[in-house]
C-alpha cells in the first residue's frame, strides 16, 4: 500500500485526448522521463493507485500526453480528469527543488539554525509578488516568511522539515 507521505505532486491530468484512452495533463517536474519511473500514482476515491506507464511524450515545456497500461478507451479515461499525478519521495533527490510545487511544503516545520523551532507551515501565500511560508508559531499572530533559496539550508522531506538562515531583523517586522 502506498501512504500519502510517500509521494509528491509532479502534475495533473488535464482531459481524455482521442478515443484510444490517451489524456492530457500537466507537470512541474519532468523527473518521470528523466529517471527510469515505471509508474505514476493517482488518488482515487482516498487510495493511491500506480498506474503503469505505456508511453508519453511532451507538448511543451509544461504539458505532454500519456497513456496507462489498460486506460483504451475515452470512457475509461475520462475518469482521471482534474486528478493529481504523484510520484515517490525517492525521487525527490532527482529533481530540483524549485520544481516542486509550494503547497507541497504545507504542513512542514519551518527550523532557523538560529532562532530554533518557528512553527509549522500551515499555508503559502502566493498573492504577492514573492511567496510567503505563513506559519503558525503557537500564540495568536502568525509568522510571514518571505520564500526564497537565499534562506532555505537543508529541506528534510522524510521528517517534514526545513532548515533556513532568515535574514537578521526579519522575524522583528
Amino acid at each position: 500500500m502506498i501512504l500519502k507521505d510517500e509521494v509528491f505532486p509532479i502534475g495533473e491530468v488535464i482531459k481524455p485526448h482521442g478515443v484510444n484512452g490517451e489524456l492530457s495533463f500537466n507537470f512541474t517536474s519532468d523527473v518521470f522521463d528523466t529517471e527510469n519511473i515505471e509508474f505514476l500514482i493517482i488518488e482515487i476515491q482516498g487510495i493511491l493507485v500506480p498506474f503503469f506507464i505505456e508511453e508519453y511524450r511532451f507538448k511543451s515545456e509544461s504539458t505532454g500526453l500519456i497513456k496507462f497500461e489498460g486506460v483504451d478507451s475515452d470512457e475509461q479515461a475520462k475518469v482521471f480528469s482534474g486528478l493529481t499525478l504523484f510520484v515517490q519521495k525517492k525521487y525527490l533527490d532527482k529533481v530540483e527543488d524549485a520544481e516542486i510545487e509550494l503547497n507541497y511544503f504545507v504542513g512542514f516545520h519551518l527550523v532557523d539554525e538560529i532562532k530554533g523551532e518557528l512553527g509549522l507551515i500551515t499555508e503559502v501565500d502566493q498573492t504577492t509578488e514573492n511567496a510567503l511560508f505563513v506559519i503558525n508559531n503557537g500564540s495568536d499572530d502568525e509568522l510571514l516568511i518571505p520564500i526564497g533559496d537565499d534562506y532555505i539550508r537543508e529541506i528534510d522531506h522524510d521528517n517534514k522539515r526545513i532548515l533556513v538562515r532568515l535574514p537578521e531583523g526579519l522575524l522583528e517586522l
